[in-house]
């Protein structure tokens, strides 16, 4: 039962400019996004994390390399494809302010499941691609470092929301009722049984209780179960 956690990068040009960035090479974090990528990347510097991965768009590997750089025992970072921004098609690079006076943009927000951007890709495929992504690596991390390993992946904020939305059991038309601001941090742990969202769209806080617990003699199997009453919490992780 490895554990992800989903960042979305910093803020960017684009995202202060209100424009639809899509695939658009060259955009890049501004002052703001970088200063955001580098506490998000403090927060995750007490976990030992074993895996990083990111979309290859430039503000994602900017947001990635500040997290792999704050690791103190130093982390190899990866680019998934399967992570890279939704194909908008005609409507990347248009502001947004065009954009929500286009008829599509009311489907965006109600039934996203029936949206083919215009010479781009529908979100449903966006979704699948996002999951299958997650899913494929998680099992990897699981394999190669065992239960409790923690990895993190690096995307853009309507892949996460398909991503927590998989995970919720909700479908792809709810997807908007979630939120993922630049450089949040969304927690999931996948488990035979199901996957459980342990946080969505932080800012803030010690993660310290996410570190696997140090092996002692005899070891102990987390449970896939569901603790009926919400069970007492994560204890606190002893250095």
């Amino acid at each position: 039962m490895a554990t992800v956690i989903l960042v979305r990068h910093g803020r960017t040009t684009a995202n202060a400019a209100g424009t639809l960035a899509g695939r658009l090479p060259g955009v890049l974090l501004d002052d703001a996004g970088t200063a955001q990528a580098q506490r998000t990347a403090e927060r995750l510097a007490v976990l030992p994390l074993v895996a990083a991965v990111t979309s290859p768009l430039e503000r994602c590997r900017q947001t990635a390399k500040a997290i792999v750089a704050a690791q103190p025992k130093g982390l190899r970072l990866a680019s998934d494809r399967g992570l890279s921004e939704c194909d908008y098609g005609e409507w990347q690079g248009r502001p947004l302010k065009e954009l929500v006076k286009e008829k599509l943009w009311s489907t965006v927000q109600t039934q996203p499941s029936a949206v083919t951007f215009p010479g781009g890709e529908a979100m449903t495929a966006m979704q699948a691609r996002a999951v299958a992504a997650v899913r494929r690596r998680d099992a990897l991390v699981e394999a190669e470092h065992g239960p409790g390993a923690v990895w993190v992946a690096v995307s853009h904020g309507d892949l996460v929301k398909s991503i927590l939305a998989d995970a919720l059991g909700m479908h792809l038309d709810l997807f908007q009722r979630l939120h993922v601001d630049p450089a949040s941090v969304s927690i999931v742990r996948y488990t035979p049984s199901r996957p459980y969202v342990l946080a969505t769209n932080t800012h803030s806080g010690d993660l310290g209780w996410l570190a696997p617990p140090k092996k002692t003699g005899t070891r102990r199997r987390r449970s896939d179960d569901a603790v009926v009453g919400g069970g007492a919490g994560p204890s606190a992780p002893s250095h």
